[in-house]
């Protein structure tokens, strides 16, 4: 079975820039992605960290830097442990996020590349819950 990659995009009436600093300091992506800290230098190799605390568990998802092209492109590995998934690298999926400037707007496309077989299986996410995501960065950027 191969990789599920699921693709998603958002014009944004920002600069590149601006929506640059929403994806990547971490006092603004605790802000559109449910509370998480993101711990990174963002260079190429370097490990990420998204840690988010629910009823008093801490939950991590770690990778690392793949690719960087400051504004315009982040590319990184990610594991988020399940039950029964061992950390070893065919767990891990790849998030791209791509930023293409155009009159004073961005548009901003998130690529979700999973080739974990056993998340395959699972129901992709509701069309909602990912929208909800979107619209929460695209509010935060906008005001």
């Amino acid at each position: 079975m191969g990789s599920r990659i699921t693709t998603s995009k958002v014009r944004i009436n920002a600069s590149a820039s601006r929506v640059w600093k929403a994806i990547t300091e971490p006092e603004q992506v605790r802000q559109w992605q449910y509370g998480a800290e993101v711990i990174t230098d963002w260079q190429v190799g370097s490990p990420i960290v998204f840690r988010n605390e629910w009823e008093n568990t801490v939950f991590e998802q770690k990778g690392k830097i793949l690719e960087i092209e400051p504004g315009k492109m982040a590319k990184y590995t990610l594991f988020f442990p399940h039950p029964g998934m061992e950390d070893k690298p065919e767990n891990y999926f790849t998030m791209s996020y791509l930023l293409e400037e155009s009159e004073g707007q961005t548009m901003l496309t998130i690529i979700q590349d999973d080739p974990r077989e056993q998340m395959q299986e699972q129901e992709p996410l509701e069309e909602s819950e990912e929208n909800s995501v979107l619209d929460g960065l695209k509010k935060l950027i906008e005001g």
